[in-house]
């Protein structure tokens, strides 16, 4: 240190055992201001600039990108209220590439796994996913096949529970059923457009109510979901009498014995392989019951109950 209390460029860097070229690199970039220069021109710093070196490298070894870590000092070089921002902002990030890197290896087990006669095809499927995966493709496909007159709210509220959240820790089967499920709501029609289920006969019936189906609809897969989590039967009780009133209120009628025996017979004839499958693969993902599951229980419990002797209320 010179007699006036500041360092050189070289003893700067020597102190804070980085190189002349790093100091020069912030001092040029104002994130390591001179203190003064010297008669020949040359730089020179004060005690405070190898605090605030240190502080520079202490962010770096954090991957905040230089233009971030300016707003973050203060001409004290302190660390402004900005930092928790950017550390949560980091760590967002750190998340995305982890759950990236972790889905990359289980779709490489995926493939190292399979039996030879299944990579290309596998390959293929994975190959058209991207990574971390992305369940965009799915919401768009709820948001087409749902009935037109439904207000957003319960768009967005069915869309919320029919698109599963992804592991981000996947096993390798998950990977592909993830892969499954993109290629199953991407397929064409053969009308034209992605697969899909079409509305059924009772959808298009003059006077139906969409919004009165899915409001009865969602309270009873809610009272649905204990039973199907548990595993028991399916049997009669409130979630399937919830589950009948939905549909008889949709279509302006009451529940009663014939429009159970309808309703059987409606289910039975809306039943749509590209919506089995979807909720088959969307159950891989999930550690809960989907809305799937809950709605083939209570399909079941509507047989359980018409095929019971002396069926009716």
């Amino acid at each position: 240190m010179g007699p006036d209390g500041t360092w050189s460029i070289g003893e700067l860097a020597a102190q804070a055992g980085v190189t002349v070229k790093t100091v020069r690199f912030y001092s040029d970039r104002g994130l390591l201001p001179e203190t003064t220069r010297s008669t020949g021109g040359h730089r020179r710093y004060g005690p405070e600039a190898l605090e605030r070196l240190r502080l520079i490298r202490s962010l770096r070894t954090l991957d905040l990108p230089v233009p971030a870590i300016d707003p973050l000092l203060d001409r004290e070089g302190a660390l402004g209220d900005a930092l928790e921002d950017a550390i949560a902002r980091q760590l967002r990030e750190l998340g995305t590439q982890l759950a990236a890197l972790r889905w990359r290896e289980a779709a490489l087990r995926l493939l190292h796994d399979c039996p030879p006669e299944e990579r290309a095809d596998r390959l293929r499927l994975i190959g058209a996913v991207s990574v971390p995966p992305d369940t965009t493709v799915l919401a768009r496909y709820w948001r087409r096949i749902l009935p037109v007159r439904l207000p957003a709210r319960q768009v967005a509220r069915i869309v919320e529970a029919a698109v599963p959240d992804l592991p981000t820790d996947p096993a390798p089967a998950q990977v592909l059923a993830f892969a499954r499920l993109h290629a199953t709501v991407t397929a064409p029609c053969p009308g034209g457009g992605s697969g899909g289920r079409p509305p059924s006969a009772a959808e298009q019936a003059p006077g139906f109510r969409p919004a009165v189906l899915y409001d009865g609809l969602a309270e009873a897969y809610e009272l649905t979901a204990p039973a199907v989590g548990a595993g028991r039967s399916p049997h009669p009780g409130e979630a399937l009498d919830c589950f009948v009133a939905a549909h008889a209120g949709a279509h302006g009628t009451t529940d009663s014995p014939a429009f159970r025996h309808r309703l059987r017979r409606q289910l039975a004839d809306s039943a749509h392989p590209v919506m089995d499958r979807y909720w088959r693969l969307a159950g891989e993902l999930v550690p809960h019951p989907t809305l799937g599951a809950a709605h083939d229980w209570l399909r079941a419990a509507l047989d359980t109950h018409l095929e019971a002797p002396a069926a009716g209320r």
